[in-house]
């Protein structure tokens, strides 16, 4: 069986895809040529040799030389070229949709271009005094519209020389502008220069804020074209001339030459043109009345531009230079401004909200404001380092509550915070009318008597000023002695919550507290309050709401607002007035307030100090006006013992004689002479012995004929100050229970 099988090994059939490719061989005709191994076999002549009677023969193709590998066809170079174009194309396509993408975005976040319009120009409001003068100016300061015929035609030349000189050959937007600024900036590390067009100012002074982005200027662009579309250049530039700011709250050319040049725009120089022009750079750090040698060294290179361009000549720019006329001193300047902040915080609530620009007339009399400022300021000036009073405040109006003039502090630019309405501070002795008052209209007389004596209440011995005591005296002379002993039992007497009742019905506003300290003004009121309450006195009885405004118009005369006459709501019988009057008239001829005196006139009125000298006050009138003044310091620290009977009196009894020059005389109203029965025993019965609460010596008895008089004050005694605790700790002693 062995011998059978074949040399070389049984071979198994094969089937399927392995059958078929059994037999399968590359011959050297199915190779390519070149290709395989880099070692030649040994079978392959052979095999070549054995098909070299089947196949032709093959022709070699030529292999290229080293040379020609290494030069580059033409077409390659173009096929580059045709590259580098083919993206620069495609750059640029994509580029243009990213402008026209932008383009919409930045339309996007604006209004709709077809309801754009111009906006009217910022309300203001004019206030004027009562002879029509104009005394302080609120919001934007614009002037009148001006046309380009009725200015110098230098005018206008002078912001396009300076601010874009190609104005009439662009299209809003100036490319070659803005490259010569991108360049300058570049070459100076900084923004040295803008390349925004009149019409782009325009634009933004219109429709946008003055936020510094690319949006914004993005936008800006978008309507300076739309502007440019719209309008013609001229109306443009008169819209831009018209509208742009110029500092100091002043808007156009007109409002800016009446407030720096005292004149009108179309009589303002070559020079004043070039200061006006200068100011758009910067307005508020060239603004003549701030920064003059700024202003004028802008004003310079301004006259170097015109004359650059030939708007005018070399000569006409050496002769301008250094010659604008100053006039900065602003309108209604000083203490009236605490009168006009007042009317600004008045006017929501007497016509709503602005839209329009307004005139508001008001009652100020210029004049008594300058002799009210300059009084108030005089002595402080002259007197305050000696007291250590540093501020002051007046109040004067008629006995029907108009507001003839008012300051609010010492000066207006240092500080605006308005003493005269705003502050409330303790009105010590001048708050005691309220308390006597009260005790006329519960039957007492000016001649009722009442004891000066030491006195306790819970704890609490408030003490006359000279820390004397003048025993049985009358309510007239405790009144204008300003007697602090009588004034607290008379207060405690009548009831604190009674005078509070009182005061509140006269015009006090502020909250008081009902304690017994109340008689000697412990409770915080306002000048104006004060001053309102006591015009009852001086017009018989009635009501008198302090008021400054009387009519609001639009500047085309349209009526806004009309004040009303008050209603005549008595709120003292005309007895008590009378009896007041009498009383008050006394503290100016033999009380403390002796230095008050207007010749030929009767005057009333009430001095007062509060705790350790921190306020000193004097409420005066005649009937003709009605005038509070007060001084202190706003930290509330105690002056150098300033009282109500020296630089209060002082102020006033200043203002009060200018006010009264030339004014027909009249008498206090109801002024009488008896009070009470002619059977003085009668009167002396009417003193009423200590109570539980009130302690100190009895009553002094009374002889047959009378009582006794207390003695005269000696010179140096002025028995006016609130002695005692302040008013804090009375509120802890008392807690407003009485």
């Amino acid at each position: 069986m062995g011998s059978g099988k074949k040399k070389g090994g049984r071979k198994e059939p094969l089937f399927g895809l392995p059958a078929a490719l059994a037999d399968l061989r590359l011959t050297a005709a199915d190779r390519i040529p070149g290709g395989g191994s880099d070692k030649p076999k040994k079978s392959s002549s052979k095999r070549n040799s054995d098909k070299s009677d089947d196949e032709p023969p093959r022709e070699r193709k030529a292999q290229p030389s080293r040379s020609g590998a290494r030069r580059r066809p033409k077409s390659s170079i173009s096929a580059g070229l045709g590259r580098l174009v083919y993206w620069g194309a495609v750059l640029s396509l994509w580029g243009v949709i990213a402008v026209i993408g932008v383009v919409i975005w930045v339309g996007a976040h604006l209004p709709p271009i077809q309801s754009l319009e111009i906006p009217k120009r910022p309300p203001t409001i004019q206030i004027v005094g009562m002879d029509g003068s104009l005394l302080a100016q609120r919001g934007e300061m614009a002037g009148a519209n001006v046309s380009l015929k009725d200015l110098p035609p230098y005018l206008p030349k002078a912001f396009i020389a300076i601010e874009d000189r190609r104005f009439y050959s662009h299209f809003g937007i100036d490319p070659i502008g803005i490259l010569r600024a991108l360049v300058t900036n570049v070459l100076h590390r900084g923004v040295s220069q803008g390349g925004s067009t009149l019409t782009q100012q325009l634009a933004k002074n219109l429709f946008l804020t003055q936020e510094r982005t690319m949006a914004r200027k993005l936008q800006e662009a978008e309507l300076a074209i739309w502007l440019e579309r719209k309008h013609s250049k001229n109306e443009i530039l008169e819209l831009y001339l018209n509208r742009v700011y110029f500092g100091s709250g002043a808007y156009g050319v007109e409002a800016a030459a009446q407030k720096y040049f005292g004149k009108p725009a179309r009589s303002v120089t070559i020079a004043e043109a070039a200061m006006l022009a200068g100011l758009v750079k910067s307005p508020s750090r060239l603004a003549p009345n701030r920064n003059p040698e700024g202003a004028e060294a802008r004003a310079q290179i301004v006259l170097a531009a015109m004359a650059d361009a030939k708007f005018i000549t070399e000569a006409q720019a050496q002769a301008s230079i250094g010659h604008p006329s100053y006039n900065v001193k602003p309108v209604g300047a000083g203490t009236v401004n605490y009168v006009a902040d007042w009317i600004g915080e008045v006017l929501d609530d007497l016509v709503g909200q602005i839209d329009d620009s307004i005139k508001v007339e008001t009652t100020i009399d210029p004049k008594l404001q300058a002799a009210a400022e300059a009084a108030v300021i005089d002595e402080l000036a002259a007197k305050s380092v000696k007291f250590n009073v540093s501020q002051g405040a007046l109040v004067a109006m008629t006995p029907d509550g108009a507001v003839r003039a008012m300051v609010g502090g010492r000066n207006y630019s240092d500080s605006q915070y308005n003493r005269a309405v705003t502050a409330k501070r303790q009105p010590g002795s001048s708050f005691k009318p309220f308390v006597y008052l009260t005790a006329m209209e519960q039957g007492l007389t000016p001649d009722t008597v009442r004891q000066d004596a030491p006195i306790e209440v819970k704890g609490w011995k408030p003490e006359n000023y000279t820390h004397e005591y003048f025993g049985a005296v009358t309510l007239t002379q405790a009144l204008a002695m300003s007697l602090n002993t009588v004034a607290i039992r008379l207060g405690l007497e009548v009831g604190p919550k009674n005078v509070v009742r009182t005061a509140h019905r006269l015009g006090i506003s502020s909250k008081l507290e009902p304690n017994a300290s109340i008689a000697l003004g412990t409770s915080e009121v306002s000048v104006v309050e004060l001053v309102g309450a006591y015009a009852a006195f001086a017009n018989g009885g009635f009501a008198a709401a302090p008021h400054v405004v009387t009519r609001i118009r639009t500047l085309d005369g349209k009526l806004l607002y009309m004040r009303q006459p008050d209603e005549h709501n008595q709120v003292i019988e005309p007895r008590y007035v009378g009896m007041m009057n009498t009383m008050m008239r006394e503290t100016l001829i033999s009380g403390t307030a002796k230095k008050a005196e207007i010749p030929g006139w009767q005057a009333a009125g009430k001095t007062g100090t509060s705790q350790d000298y921190r306020d000193a006050w004097f409420i005066g009138y005649t009937s003709n006006l009605v005038t509070g003044v007060w001084l202190g310091n706003d930290d509330n620290s105690p002056t150098r013992k300033a009282t109500g009977g020296g630089l209060p009196v002082e102020v006033w009894t200043r203002f009060m004689r200018t006010a009264h020059e030339g004014v027909q005389v009249a008498a206090l109203p109801n002024l009488q002479n008896n009070w009470g029965p002619a059977n003085l025993v009668q009167i002396s019965s009417q003193v009423s012995p200590p109570t539980q609460a009130v302690t100190g010596p009895a009553s002094t008895p009374v002889n047959n004929g009378g009582y006794r008089s207390p003695p005269p004050a000696r010179a140096n005694a002025r028995p006016e100050a609130a002695a005692g605790l302040d008013g804090w700790l009375m509120d802890r002693l008392f807690g407003g229970n009485r």
